[in-house]
């Protein structure tokens, strides 16, 4: 099969998932406004032994059968999925979505709570990256789990620009934005679910953030003019972030004789990564991955990817390859910090209770 055909063809089944996906239920809407004190830590239903087990991972070597059967127990940081602005790429980031679900990731923490039928999973880079700002306050103030950003295309500048809008570079105060009712609540600040303190939602950060084929032409839009002179600096509002480049890129004007010019670099404390992707890599259809889940062969291959391991590549299984080391990179780095977010979640609830 053709890198075309496949792209095609994942595309197209992503389209049947989202038709299906379509008739599920609505979330249950909650009240707008902060949950009462110390209800997210009391929310935690875990047995001290389910607990310990979840403290022994290790973040950065997290099986396949590790997550089944211990990190599923627990709940995962939601997810903001950030698709590029050409209709309809949408769908190759939806495709994206189910291969998260079928690797393990509860759809819980991947869905839309704005009732979206056509576009359950993603988000467009014409959104208000302050909206996007204030919704990932409202998801750390109901989950204690900070909110991760995975950004394609447009998209990928998008992430960038809510991390500087969360650093305070556009307004000094961002209001908390609720995604069930589509509107910005009358607050700027949340009640910190793990110390019970009153923060404002600037300062706030995320724990994972990446983009993929950022950059290029899609600065020519006015949205984006803004971020010319920022997206390859990396503020502190995000622990760890990771620029992919595809080394021959189009669309995002990367070419190997730029690379100096698509390194990204922290401006503080945050750790960013740069990974260079093959050539072969289509820009428009790269997060077009979830007929890498189909096979058992092939996610038990992603599950044990670690970046920057050697000949890792040697023992890659037969079927479908398209996008394969964006789509391990990127889930090795959603299994990490679902793990530390998971263990700071379980510790804040061990201290409340040693306070009282």
């Amino acid at each position: 099969m053709t890198r075309a055909a496949a792209a095609l063809r994942a595309l197209l089944v992503t389209i049947l998932a989202l038709a299906i996906a379509s008739c599920a239920t609505a979330p249950q809407r909650t009240e707008p406004g902060p949950p009462p004190p110390g209800s997210v830590l009391r929310s935690l239903k875990l047995d001290r032994s389910a607990e310990d087990r979840i403290l022994a991972l290790d973040p950065e070597h997290v099986s396949g059968e590790q997550l089944h059967e211990i990190l599923a127990t627990t709940p995962a940081p939601y997810i903001l999925l950030l698709h590029g602005g050409i209709w309809p790429v949408y769908l190759a980031m939806n495709s994206f979505a189910e291969f998260l679900l079928a690797m393990g990731y509860p759809e819980a923490s991947l869905r839309r709570l704005d009732g979206e039928r056509d576009n359950p999973y993603s988000y467009s880079p014409y959104e208000d990256s302050k909206q996007l700002a204030g919704m990932i306050a409202w998801y750390y103030e109901r989950d204690g789990l900070r909110p991760m950003m995975v950004g394609h295309s447009q998209g990928g500048i998008q992430a960038v620009k809510v991390l500087y809008e969360l650093a305070g570079d556009y307004q000094a105060e961002i209001p908390v934005w609720n995604p069930q009712t589509e509107a910005a609540e009358n607050r700027t600040t949340i009640v910190d679910p793990l110390t019970g303190a009153t923060r404002p939602v600037v300062g706030l950060s995320v724990c994972y953030a990446s983009a993929v084929g950022a950059g290029g032409i899609a600065f020519a839009l006015p949205n984006q003019w803004s971020m010319v002179h920022r997206l390859r600096t990396i503020p502190d509002t995000v622990d760890d972030f990771t620029g992919f480049v595809i080394s021959v890129d189009l669309i995002a004007l990367s070419f190997p004789g730029s690379r100096g010019a698509d390194v990204y670099r922290h401006n503080g404390t945050a750790e960013v990564r740069n990974v260079i992707l093959p050539s072969t890599y289509n820009h428009v259809v790269l997060p077009a991955t979830r007929d890498l889940a189909t096979s058992k062969a092939m996610r038990d291959w992603i599950n044990a990817y670690v970046p920057g391991a050697k000949d890792q590549l040697q023992s890659l299984p037969e079927g479908p390859r398209d996008n394969v080391l964006w789509a391990a990179d990127v889930w090795y780095s959603i299994k990490k910090h679902w793990t530390i977010e998971a263990q700071r979640l379980i510790r804040a609830k061990r201290a409340a209770v040693a306070s009282q």
